[in-house]
């Protein structure tokens, strides 16, 4: 038996291993493991630098409307939102969710869909509708300080459905605090 053959296999296993180790900065929520060694971050603007794989959906109601939802909550999913998609469906949207209500501000780097979008306070009320463009980097900042989440869809559809601030949007499971923020 030839006992140098596998060490450079333990030795290999070895490093990987102590690799899956390191833990992710404060700031930033690690990304599922399955996904990880295939993410590019750039590191200036803490973004993928590439469309990120679908989110986790649920169903958000706005009135009488449905959306069927992708649910951004870890910082590289939300700095990350809409980037390099080239399509959003009508009856789809992504929602932010924010830790702590504030002040926001949006912009579209890198991304090629023109979008919608509402500024909501941590009790799911609509207070302000954006339109965005493709590309502009012009930051579009809330008029209220207290945005706790904030919801794209295609450009228009809040108008092509007659939705305006005041609405209070719900999802299959409640309200937005209860559904995001319920103690476990």
């Amino acid at each position: 038996m030839n006992f140098w053959r596998p060490l450079p296999w333990i030795l290999s296993a070895g490093l990987v291993a102590a690799g899956c180790e390191k833990s992710p900065p404060a700031s930033q929520a690690a990304p599922p493991p399955s996904t990880a060694a295939a993410l590019e971050i750039d590191p200036t603007h803490g973004h993928l630098l590439h469309a990120q794989p679908r989110l986790p959906t649920l169903k958000l109601f706005l009135g009488d409307q449905e959306l069927s939802a992708e649910i951004a909550s870890r910082n590289l999913e939300i700095a990350t939102g809409m980037m390099y998609r080239t399509n959003m469906s009508e009856g789809t949207a992504m929602i932010f969710v924010f830790g702590d209500a504030a002040s926001r501000s949006f912009y579209m780097r890198n991304c090629f869909v023109p979008l919608s979008g509402a500024y909501l306070s941590p009790a799911g009320e609509i207070l302000q509708i954006v339109e965005m463009k493709p590309q502009d980097e012009t930051p579009i900042p809330s008029t209220a300080n207290n945005i706790q989440f904030v919801i794209e869809v295609p450009q228009g559809w809040f108008a092509r459905h007659h939705l305006a601030p005041g609405v209070v949007v719900r999802t299959e499971r409640g309200t937005l605090q209860e559904t995001f923020f319920r103690p476990r």
